[in-house]
């Protein structure tokens, strides 16, 4: 009885946690219009490269440093929209040497540019800023810094703000549309502590007043809030993993205590990336390795510095949130947000709105990885199993424009979406060639969800309109209706959108068979009055018989 009840707990607090992140707003202010659209302040120039360049204080848990902004010029403007939360301050912002005019507005500082801004050039603004920065009380779920302590009272710090945006902790263009081409990350901490944060690392300077600053460079295009810093004292461990591109580097960097516990545990990673590469195809970022950090909190996506804490346990912190017992054949937390670096930082939605882009494949993921290592069996299985998370309280896509995600079902729901899908397609290598497919000619960029939907109509040769609208657009199941008369079996899809349609897999009496049901009555013979009637359970459909 002990182990239903931690299990539930379990269950409620993954429930709980992700209702925090996935908030259910409904009225929406100035505020959050300037953080959610593409405003004109920021449709006129394009990212190309940041310099953060920060000092982290511990003592006095405060960040100050500047962020150099290059961009080029898409049209003629002179006001840009830089974003940054109180209760850190925008300082200054310089534009060859020159301070310019700030408009402070919310979150939203409106600058004002002094030189002509002409089509096609290169140009830099330098944001100055300082203070102490939001306080995570909940990481990852509430965004911030974290600023902990470890067992042996050293500093252990970290940065999470997937929703909340990465503008809570540094100044920058704090929208999902537009990802800086590369980026140069550079923090001042205390001598005895390390900095770890995205990429490769290109040096560390020793500085006179016992400090140092670590500099690393991200060769590829990164979303912001996959942007972090991670503070400890740091031991580090490493392997080449030989994979689709060549050798990938594979960097750990845990708490010194937990250096020997972390080289048995996190044989997870590797075999990740061999189950990954296969079903995703290349690692999208051998130019900046991959690295696992111990953070104070759960783990988040962040590109090439994927954040780790879960406890060095099995499942999530110990628990299987399928109910199977296969999700305790792999940590939750490397899996699936290692999972993230093919659905969230490779392919990156434009819009969160659109999230479920982000949390669906990445939550299928977790199935196959089960499917790779365990079979196809024991994937299902998985996948079916995480149903019981699914609440049907909103669609899972949100309101455009307005910084809003929808439902925390994107993670379960969507999983069994994709696995309904991929029952459709019927063909194992062809399911697998079309999630490389996306993750090939979405390589490196933002997408919206029609472009998914697209695409995978396009490669599996399905008419999926309905198919989305009624799983991404409503709250409603289908219902397969079926009666009996004599030896025909009626049948139709109800609670459904107007243009559902969708290919079934349906067992009589014994024998599988597929079946095209619409919103309208159809009927197929059947042998006998008496054949029993079952749908494949790999669909996320519901069943009801209706007696004469």
């Amino acid at each position: 009885m002990k182990s239903i009840f931690t299990f539930a707990i379990c269950c409620l607090a993954f429930t709980i946690s992700h209702a925090q992140l996935l908030h259910k707003k409904k009225n929406f202010t100035r505020q959050d219009t300037l953080r959610g659209s593409i405003t004109p302040e920021r449709e006129w120039w394009d990212l190309s490269y940041y310099h953060l360049d920060i000092k982290v204080e511990p003592e006095t848990k405060t960040i100050s440093g500047k962020n150099t902004i290059q961009y080029k010029v898409l049209q003629p403007y002179q006001v840009m929209q830089i974003d940054l939360q109180p209760p850190l301050e925008l300082t200054k912002v310089t534009q060859n040497g020159e301070e310019l005019d700030i408009k402070h507005d919310g979150n939203a500082h409106f600058i004002t540019l002094k030189n002509t801004q002409k089509i096609g050039e290169v140009n830099s603004v330098v944001a100055y800023y300082e203070g102490q920065p939001r306080e995570a009380v909940r990481a990852p779920w509430d965004g911030g810094i974290s600023w902990k302590k470890d067992k042996n009272g050293n500093h252990f710090i970290a940065s999470s703000c997937q929703g909340l945006g990465a503008s809570v902790w540094w100044p920058n263009k704090d929208h999902m549309y537009d990802e800086v081409d590369s980026m140069l990350i550079s923090v001042n901490v205390p001598e005895k502590l390390m900095d770890i944060s995205n990429g490769r690392l290109r040096k560390i300077e020793q500085k006179d007043d016992q400090t140092k600053t670590y500099h690393w460079f991200v060769n590829n295009p990164i979303n912001n809030y996959g942007v972090n810093i991670n503070i400890g004292d740091y031991a580090n461990f490493s392997e080449v993993y030989e994979g689709e591109k060549g050798d990938l580097d594979m960097n750990y960097y845990v708490l010194n205590y937990n250096l020997d516990k972390a080289k048995t545990h996190f044989t997870d990673a590797p075999k990740m990336m061999k189950a990954f590469e296969h079903w995703f195809g290349p690692y999208p970022f051998y130019e900046d390795s991959f690295k696992l950090v111990e953070v104070p909190y759960l783990g988040m996506e962040h590109q090439s510095s994927v954040t780790y804490g879960n406890q060095y346990l099995k499942g999530y912190l110990g628990n299987d949130l399928s109910g199977t017992g296969w999700g305790l054949k792999f940590d939750f937390i490397i899996i699936h947000e290692a999972g993230h670096e093919w659905f969230a930082n490779n392919i990156t939605n434009v819009d969160i709105a659109d999230m479920w882009i982000h949390e669906s494949f990445t939550a299928y993921s977790e199935s196959l990885f089960l499917d790779y290592y365990y079979g196809k069996q024991a994937a299902s299985e998985y996948v079916i199993g995480t149903r019981r998370s699914i609440q049907n309280d909103r669609p899972l896509i949100g309101q455009y424009n307005v910084n809003n995600e929808g439902s925390g079902d994107m993670y379960y729901k969507g999983a069994n979406m994709l696995h309904t899908l991929r029952t459709i397609v019927n063909d194992d290598e062809k399911w697998r060639q079309i999630l490389r497919t996306l993750n090939k000619k979405f390589y490196h960029q933002t997408v919206t969800t029609q472009q998914i939907e697209h695409c995978l109509a396009e490669e599996t040769g399905l008419d999926l309109t309905g198919f989305f609208n009624q799983y991404l657009r409503t709250t409603k199941i289908p219902v397969f209706e079926y009666k009996i008369e004599n030896k025909t079996l009626k049948f139709r899809f109800s609670n459904t959108v107007e243009d559902f349609k969708m290919p079934l897999l349906i067992n009589i009496g014994g024998e599988e068979h597929w079946i095209n049901p619409t919103n309208e009555w159809e009927s197929i013979k059947i042998p006998s009055a008496n054949s029993s009637i079952s749908v494949n359970n790999n669909f996320y459909i519901k069943s009801l018989q209706i007696k004469s």
